[in-house]
């Protein structure tokens, strides 16, 4: 009895310590004690729709890192360019560094390459992203390449203390079993009182999913919600302003690449549509190049993003790297 008191108070403290650190969390994952729940997609987890519940799959990568290449590439991204999905082989430079946003991190550039830093971000994500200045970023005069980052900020930046209880509800039901009761409650919460959970929707004929921020027009990420000419001329003066500065610490370029939400392209008629990433790119004060894959998006051949996930099928995403290396001159 001792014995087994024992091993569930240690079976708690493991789980407990994978809600609350990714690296806890992870290798969990590689022990196989727990499986991944974005498997599926992030919308079908979220809804746990059943017709929206398809694999993901990683993408091809393109093998095209250079030793021998002079350019080195700097990015600031969110999900779209997390190393499972973007890494330094889909592109034909030396160094690769890739910066998650709020992850502050240090760059010493070396001088005798091209330093080009690639600022990355999904629509929902612009308008805050430059409110304020973009301190994810801090260049040092040094030309090493060996960065180090405080134990202590490591630690903290491992630490989710704010969503424990989203983690170990993901750690302890990502089981197909648990999968099983949640579809089942999805079903009849939809056939019966025609609702989903209240962070997606649907589209109006019902063929595909969103996040319910890209859609509600009461918040301030949504496709749809207001959008002034002041607003614009802010969001253009903030992002010149963080190219200058990144230029003085001795970027030869910078780059702008915003991938539109799912909705934007999947249904811009839901309702009235701000164009904000048309309204940014084609800003006359705007003196940034950017990465404009909203336009190869609207006329794609093949479904760009994945029936079950906000992000891009392997198709979508070769658009928007092609795009990437073309602008980039890569």
């Amino acid at each position: 009895m001792r014995f087994l008191k024992y091993t569930v108070l240690a079976l708690v403290v493991l789980f407990w310590a994978g809600g609350l650190s990714s690296t806890v969390g992870h290798w969990l994952y590689d022990l196989g004690l727990v499986v991944d729940d974005y498997r599926y997609g992030d919308l079908y987890r979220v809804s746990a729709l059943p017709h929206f519940k398809t694999p993901t799959t990683p993408c091809p990568t393109a093998n095209l890192a250079s030793d021998t290449a002079t350019t080195d590439l700097y990015l600031i991204g969110d999900s779209f360019s997390e190393a499972e999905r973007i890494g330094r082989s889909d592109f034909p430079v030396d160094y690769y560094q890739r910066i998650k946003w709020e992850f502050p991190q240090q760059a010493k550039l070396n001088p005798a390459h091209r330093n080009v830093l690639l600022i990355e971000t999904v629509e929902r994500h612009l308008r805050d992203h430059f409110s304020q200045p973009i301190r994810e970023l801090s260049v040092v005069q040094d030309t090493g390449r060996t960065v180090l980052v405080p134990w202590y900020k490591r630690t903290y930046q491992d630490l989710h203390r704010e969503d424990v209880e989203e983690r170990l509800e993901s750690l302890l039901f990502s089981q197909d079993w648990a999968f099983w009761f949640k579809e089942l409650k999805a079903r009849i919460t939809l056939d019966w009182f025609d609702r989903i959970s209240t962070g997606a929707s649907l589209s109006l004929d019902k063929q595909h999913i969103f996040l319910n921020t890209d859609t509600d027009s009461t918040k301030r990420q949504s496709s749809f919600s207001s959008l002034t000419d002041g607003q614009v001329n802010a969001l253009v003066d903030s992002i010149n302003a963080t190219a200058d500065r990144f230029k003085r610490q001795g970027f030869d370029d910078v780059y702008l690449a915003v991938v539109p939400n799912k909705a934007t392209i999947l249904e811009p008629n839901r309702a009235v549509y701000n164009h904000l990433i048309e309204r940014v790119q084609r800003h006359p004060g705007l003196r940034v190049s950017t990465v404009d894959v909203y336009s190869r998006y609207t006329r794609a051949s093949q479904p760009v993003y994945q029936p079950g996930d906000t992000h891009w099928t392997c198709y979508g995403r070769e658009l928007w790297l092609s795009e990437v290396r073309r602008v980039l001159q890569l």
